[in-house]
């Protein structure tokens, strides 16, 4: 059986369901469509509010969104100076854990309120929810110690 990349499903994050799986679809989405959108795409799709939807009602993002948005992701950490920290996720050694404030700081605010916005969770939940999981989900997308082929997301995501 594959193992989930989301993380955990040990239960529910927050009331109404795991919030791990939209949460992550919305940052990868977000960051696809800001530093790979060939079609000068202003924003990601619009993700549901978590309380009111589950995880299985959201759509699955295409392979090609989890790799642009991976890209962007470890883009965004190492131009503001936490390229150790996202390259331990990526390599295939131990991963470093990164703080909320790091998670703000790499982002950005105004990621992190796009994201707020979308899944409709507090700015703090945003962060400590990513803090928890980044570590996790990008070692899972990145087994082999660099960033996956089309067809690795795909088996991946299954």
């Amino acid at each position: 059986m594959a193992q989930n990349i989301f993380g955990s499903e040990s239960g529910p994050a927050l009331p109404g369901g795991n919030v791990a799986k939209p949460l992550i679809i919305a940052l990868l989405a977000l960051l696809a469509s800001r530093y790979f959108g060939g079609k000068k795409q202003e924003t990601a799709p619009e993700m549901p509010k978590l309380p009111n939807e589950t995880p299985q009602s959201v759509p699955d993002p295409s392979p090609g969104n989890v790799i642009d948005g991976l890209g962007g992701l470890i883009k965004q950490f190492q131009q503001k100076g936490l390229g150790d920290v996202v390259d331990s996720w990526v390599s295939t050694g131990k991963n470093k854990n990164v703080a909320p404030d790091q998670i703000s700081v790499a982002l950005g605010g105004d990621v992190v309120d796009d994201l707020s916005r979308r899944t409709g969770l507090t700015r703090d939940q945003v962060v400590a929810e990513l803090a928890r999981m980044l570590p996790n989900v990008v070692d899972n997308l990145t087994p082999d110690g660099r960033l996956p082929t089309r067809q690795e997301v795909m088996r991946l995501m299954s």
